[in-house]
């Protein structure tokens, strides 16, 4: 299975105020994340981070945390990201393009106006904004296929490749 995620944010507390994230304080949220994260990744599976996986947190002890989450991570940096064990990663990118189930995936912390292959069915995966749920709505809506992977509207679960296709088929 492969999944996308992006902005837990691990080990930052003012993200809980800032976001009006549902935990009582940052080690709730910390075991939330990777709870849910490692409920639906098993060590087999993919899973493109996109970006600010951790922040505010000394790099050793993130790379505690991320050593907790299943499966093969493929890092597309963020704007907080630091420089992580690399054996954590099976890459570290600034930007990737990918081809799974036949479709075209353009991968990027920062959500894009524009992006390879827009006008033949490629699809846009970025975190950053922080958007809530309407924000991937309105897109599909809009017949824009950009969607927001990050943690904060996605409940804190990842998304796999098959959800976002769906969301995407009746455009």
């Amino acid at each position: 299975m492969i999944y996308f995620t992006s902005d837990q944010h691990l080990g930052h507390p003012a993200i809980i105020s800032m976001q009006n994230r549902p935990f009582r304080d940052i080690e709730d949220m910390n075991r939330t994340i990777i709870n849910n994260y490692n409920s639906m990744v098993h060590k087999d599976d993919t899973v493109y981070i996109l970006g600010d996986i951790c922040h505010r947190l000394p790099v050793d002890a993130a790379n505690d945390l991320i050593a907790e989450l299943k499966g093969r991570k493929i890092l597309v940096t963020g704007n907080h990201d630091k420089k992580y064990d690399q054996r954590l990663f099976e890459g570290i990118y600034d930007f990737k393009t990918v081809s799974l189930n036949g479709k075209y995936f353009v991968l990027m912390h920062y959500p894009m106006l524009s992006w390879p292959k827009l006008h033949h069915g490629s699809y846009q995966l970025h975190g950053h904004i922080h958007a809530k749920k309407d924000y991937n709505l309105q897109n599909r809506l809009e017949g824009i296929r950009r969607y927001d992977v990050g943690a904060d509207v996605n409940d804190f679960y990842p998304v796999s490749v098959e959800q976002i296709i769906r969301f995407f088929e009746d455009m």
